[in-house]
């Protein structure tokens, strides 16, 4: 029900759910293939015509930007067919009204093909190629419904967008067996080409017995008896992930890669409010759509009382801005418990998302999110980082400034005076050294 005091947001993000839970794959650690059980008796996972055109149709006209953003995930998008999304992108040049439309793509890539490339190439899609590092990390939880490995197909995947020019980025889920090898992981999404990478902490608990609508995977506030699944990365151990591949980024790769968390942390020390969700004071205007119109929170929060209600019977703007959707978004900031409140990183930090609150604080208070010691570990140790770039950028000089100043402060520590001739050199171009700024000594 909504309240007569609903507000229309000015611009909300929406993940669209096209094929539901849907999936050709089987991946272990997957949250979403279990909410089939939300809607049981369901022959054929597929937005249908009606659906789709509301959608689209609704999130245009409720959005008061110029360009609107169209997210579409899964389950698994590519298993609707190209033609599916063919008509999608007729029916935004319909509703346009002169916005810009920009859409991004989330894949497991293994269905990709040259059909495929040329669509999503010349309808200019972002795609977010889901890849968990080398063949190893990879294969070790993302397998097939046959329980086979899918690396090699993902790889056939991402040579199709790269042969289409096709603009991507990777998606990596840090897992308890990936999160203990990360410079490998980086490296390796080097080498495939990416430039933007997210790495995604996997943190699931899962329930003794199926809750009343079948669900394993539970929420932080279930009242049923809960354990944190073996595939769930480490607290301690996700901090020292993100801190060995910043260590290497920051001494190499600053302004060359991108990753994700690096950006929005730049932005906390900057002082702005984070821009992803999961570290912003509060949250709510990140929802989730499923194939048949039902609109949820969160897309980590697809569970029955979470819905907002159905596209087809209430606008998608009256059901953001309700009351209940405002709540839900509220309840970050006004659950923080009071240790995390006077925490010297609750700046960058902000309790990361509720879906990971499920720990008590040292005084014994609940709501401490899961991964608060890696989160510590990690924005403690990038602090004196941050500062320098963040310094260099109000005085409008490139953050990439870093990797000199991190060379240097190598060297003096070393109690060295100049590098070796095979050392990156300290003015972070690159080039070893003897072939850059040792030259001219």
């Amino acid at each position: 029900m909504l309240s007569s005091q609903s507000e229309r947001p000015r611009a909300f993000h929406v993940m669209a759910k096209p094929a539901g839970p849907l999936c050709n794959l089987d991946c272990t650690y997957c949250f979403y293939l279990e909410k089939e059980k939300l809607y049981p008796g369901t022959r054929k996972w597929a937005m249908n015509d009606e659906v789709l055109e509301a959608y689209v149709k609704q999130l245009i006209e409720s959005q008061n930007v110029p360009t609107i953003q169209f997210a579409w995930q899964g389950g698994e998008p590519t298993t609707l067919g190209v033609d599916f999304f063919r008509k999608a992108m007729e029916l935004q040049k319909k509703y346009a009204n002169g916005k810009e439309i920009a859409n991004a793509f989330q894949t497991n890539g293994v269905l990709l093909d040259d059909e495929w490339g040329e669509f999503l190439a010349e309808n200019n899609f972002l795609v977010g190629l889901s890849v968990d590092g080398p063949k190893h990390c990879h294969d070790y939880y993302r397998v097939d419904k046959g329980g086979k490995p899918t690396f090699d197909r993902v790889m056939r995947g991402l040579e199709v967008l790269k042969k289409h020019e096709v603009e991507f980025n990777t998606l990596t889920c840090v897992q308890r067996h990936s999160s203990k090898r990360p410079l490998e992981v980086y490296r390796f999404l080097k080498e495939i080409g990416s430039g933007f990478m997210q790495f995604i902490p996997i943190v699931e608990r899962g329930a003794k017995e199926p809750g009343p609508d079948g669900l394993v995977l539970v929420s932080p506030d279930t009242p049923a008896e809960a354990r944190v699944t073996p595939w769930s990365v480490e607290p301690e151990q996700y901090g020292s992930f993100l801190c060995a591949v910043f260590d290497e980024w920051v001494r190499r790769d600053v302004g060359k890669y991108f990753v994700q968390i690096f950006d929005i942390a730049l932005e906390a020390w900057m002082g702005y409010d984070p821009s992803l969700c999961v570290f912003r004071q509060t949250c709510g205007d990140a929802m989730a759509i499923e194939h048949n119109g039902d609109l949820y929170s969160c897309d980590h929060y697809v569970y029955p009382e979470n819905k907002l209600g159905n596209i087809l019977e209430e606008n998608m703007a009256a059901l953001a801005g309700s009351d209940q959707q405002r709540q839900f978004g509220a309840n970050k900031k006004t659950t923080l418990p009071a240790y995390c409140q006077s925490c010297s990183v609750r700046f960058a930090c902000n309790g990361e998302c509720p879906k990971h609150r499920f720990i008590r604080t040292p005084d014994g208070e609940e709501g401490l999110n899961y991964l608060c010691a890696g989160y510590k570990k990690f924005f403690n140790h990038i602090d004196p980082y941050m500062r320098f770039m963040a310094q260099e950028l109000r005085a409008q000089r490139p953050p990439a400034n870093v990797m000199a100043w991190v060379a240097r402060r190598d060297l003096e520590r070393a109690g060295r005076k100049s590098p070796h001739p095979n050392d990156p050199c300290v003015c972070g171009s690159g080039k070893k050294y003897k072939k850059c700024c040792g030259r001219r000594g």
